[in-house]
């Protein structure tokens, strides 16, 4: 047959790739037969390969020791999950089973942080850094943190008035905490300074001046992060160098400063014709931090990472069945998923972020181009852009015989965007979820962790 799905895309990509292969035409990921899944549990579906997270912080951290071992690098890596990304416990007990550390971002991460102790997922002496603009609630949590025993909690100033925050402890014991650098955006944003951080120029009189006047207060930690991520550009580059540059000024003056936190950034697959080299830029980055220590004759640092997409965006998906193929005239087809993008997947129409789009099932069919359409009544309920020159390429459906679709590398952000368990444009419910692992032999398990939204769970939301 000509014009076969499988023959689209593996003449335009190179693939199969990691996670994605066909077998007997349907799509399996990471070695799992979605269409086995499907038949089990319907669509739409939302689906977590666990597994995923533990090898996505594993390699991070294989990039960075790797990078560390060839330059001779004198300092540590320590690897933080940033919480925000994914909050689920399960996302936070798998990635604890790989020696990591935290990193929270409001008041309501703490909770979270204290019952993960409780049930013996972490130590007191773990890293858990405070980032953030803080309100009361936050700094009295965070306080509270420090006054039961955890020794690494390091609440990150977004300000120069939030220490006064923390004056209370100060007079009892010595406190850690960080200082985060106003980053400048790259010319092409609508503002060119972050509304986070501490000026640069301001940074170290506030250390001489404030800090360093109470002898209970430890910078041990100096953190920026670029919105764009780490990219291999000249802007992240001349941003890195000037925060190196800062954190030795600051390390001459201030000796128990031992560490330097890049933020997180690490870009994620969300295209099959993805191209980033980890090992290059982790490589680039351990090597610009050892050569401006060595010019400017300091101690290299300890380096934190806080990688939250990273970690665990590609170990999620979102699969739909499409409920009718409708011919709207005569250039356009529109297929009708069983869900809505604006309720499932926010990121597609909020900031028009793509993922990687492929079909389940019937690779061996003839391929047509499509625009796919959501249930809601919302005019930007629409998906039209992934692959070949920017429109959507599909097996074309014939009688009797369903297609499904999947979207996939969605496990960051899109439940917390999304309002999981809320109230959904046009009461649309949110999807089943189901959690996949490997037991000890290897194979495969599944576990529905929530059901589709029903109407009474609703109903009583809206107070009926």
């Amino acid at each position: 047959m000509k014009n076969q799905y499988i023959d689209l895309i593996t003449q335009t990509f190179e693939f199969p790739q990691e996670g994605f292969e066909v077998v007997d035409n349907c799509l399996n990921f990471n070695g799992i037969p979605l269409m086995d899944v499907i038949e089990q549990y319907g669509t739409p579906l939302k689906i977590s390969y666990l597994p995923k997270i533990s090898s996505q912080i594993q390699k991070a951290k294989r990039f960075f020791n790797v990078a560390m071992a060839k330059a001779d690098y004198k300092g540590n890596y320590t690897y933080c999950y940033c919480t925000k990304s994914s909050h689920f416990s399960f996302v936070l007990e798998e990635a604890l089973k790989n020696d990591i550390h935290l990193e929270t971002s409001s008041a309501f991460d703490i909770p979270i942080i204290r019952k993960l102790h409780e049930d013996g997922k972490i130590n007191k002496d773990i890293f858990v850094l405070c980032n953030g603009y803080k309100k009361a609630a936050y700094t009295q949590n965070i306080l509270d943190m420090i006054e039961d025993g955890f020794t690494n909690l390091i609440p990150i100033l977004d300000n120069k008035n939030e220490l006064q925050a923390y004056e209370k402890v100060l007079a009892k014991r010595k406190v850690k905490i960080g200082l985060r650098i106003a980053a400048e955006e790259e010319p092409n944003f609508d503002f060119y300074t972050s509304r986070l951080g501490i000026r640069q120029i301001e940074i170290i009189d506030y250390y001489k001046n404030v800090i360093k006047k109470n002898p209970n207060i430890e910078v041990k930690l100096l953190h920026f992060f670029i919105n764009t991520g780490i990219r291999d550009t000249a802007y992240y580059w001349a941003e890195l160098n000037r925060c190196i540059n800062l954190y030795c000024d600051l390390k001459k003056i201030c000796p128990e400063l031992d560490s330097l936190d890049i933020g997180g950034g690490f870009p994620i697959r969300t295209s099959l014709s993805f191209d980033f080299d980890y090992q290059y830029m982790a490589d680039e980055i351990v090597r610009q931090i050892k050569s401006t220590c060595e010019q400017r004759k300091v101690q290299e640092p300890n380096i934190f990472t806080e990688f939250g997409s990273f970690t665990v965006g590609e170990s999620g998906a979102i699969l739909f069945g499409i409920t009718e193929e409708k011919r709207q005239n005569d250039k356009e087809t529109w297929n009708m998923i069983d869900s809505s993008f604006i309720t499932t997947l926010p990121d597609t129409w909020g900031i028009k972020q793509k993922f990687i789009l492929l079909s389940i099932n019937n690779w061996d069919k003839e391929y047509q181009r499509v625009n796919l359409g959501g249930l809601t009544c919302d005019s930007d309920d629409y998906y039209i852009m992934e692959s070949v020159k920017s429109r959507v390429f599909l097996p074309k459906g014939e009688p009797g015989e369903p297609l499904f679709i999947g979207f996939f590398h969605t496990g960051a952000y899109q439940e917390s965007l999304g309002g999981y368990g809320g109230i959904q444009h046009c009461l649309i419910p949110a999807p089943k979820h189901v959690l996949i692992d490997r037991d000890e032999t290897g194979e495969y398990t599944t576990r529905l962790f929530a059901k589709e939204q029903s109407a009474k769970s609703m109903m009583k939301i809206l107070g009926y």
